[in-house]
């Protein structure tokens, strides 16, 4: 399942983000990478636990706290600390696979990445190429979305960053570990989450049928959940 999440940011947070990160010390992306992604990752990063990504990071944690639409869609339970990339003209990040494990450095935290998030934080006019392209069992996807606005997709899928050839592409990307593990059973969860607030806003919520179709929804998640 992928899913937008618009507006996770507004226009102020992402300057005030950009304003922190923009001028840090950037590193060679591959920092982060396993085996297979250094063989195909041209971009440059934060430092992983630098004080401006943790600064810009929290921002962007503060803001997913506060989004019904991303804890619907994911179900969090455990959030790795949001990093930042940027794509500079001729960088690109070819087709990968996410690491199943990520390991917070120099800490005992890690998760089981269930999801992975791309936070776009560039203006989509002010670069050309740098689409997040995902492939999944219904086809091939590409995201390039405006600056603000989140997808969050399997961390399983296969997915790769076109070439940038104008401008710079500037993102936060991170994982997480959701309490639901299956990408179906989260699918089926997000479905009856929507409709229930859907029914509610119509019927109100002491609706007998809200509150059994609420009643449903927790009883799966009561099946399906880890935490």
């Amino acid at each position: 399942m992928m899913i937008a999440i618009p507006e996770l940011l507004d226009a102020k947070q992402v300057g005030v983000v950009r304003q922190i990160i923009d001028g840090a010390d950037w590193i060679d992306g591959n920092a982060t990478s396993g085996h297979q992604s250094a063989l195909a990752k041209r971009n440059e990063q934060l430092p992983e636990g630098s004080v401006a990504a943790r600064e810009a990071g929290g921002i962007v944690l503060d803001a997913l706290g506060r989004s019904p639409l991303f804890f619907a869609a994911a179900l969090p339970l455990k959030v790795f600390p949001p990093l930042f990339n940027r794509y500079g003209e001729g960088q690109t990040f070819g087709t990968h696979v996410d690491n199943a494990i990520r390991i917070q450095r120099g800490t005992d935290f890690r998760l089981r990445s269930d999801l992975s998030v791309t936070l776009f934080l560039e203006d989509p006019a002010a670069y050309d190429g740098g689409e997040l392209v995902v492939e999944d069992r219904f086809g091939v996807q590409q995201v390039k979305l405006p600056a603000g606005h989140a997808v969050v997709y399997p961390s399983s899928s296969l997915h790769h960053v076109t070439p940038v050839t104008r401008g710079v592409r500037v993102a936060s990307f991170f994982w997480l570990q959701s309490m639901v593990r299956d990408d179906g059973a989260r699918s089926i969860l997000f479905d009856l989450d929507q409709n229930v607030q859907r029914l509610t806003g119509q019927l109100g919520g002491e609706d007998r049928s809200v509150i059994e179709l609420t009643g449903v929804y927790h009883n799966l998640l009561r099946r399906w959940a880890d935490a």
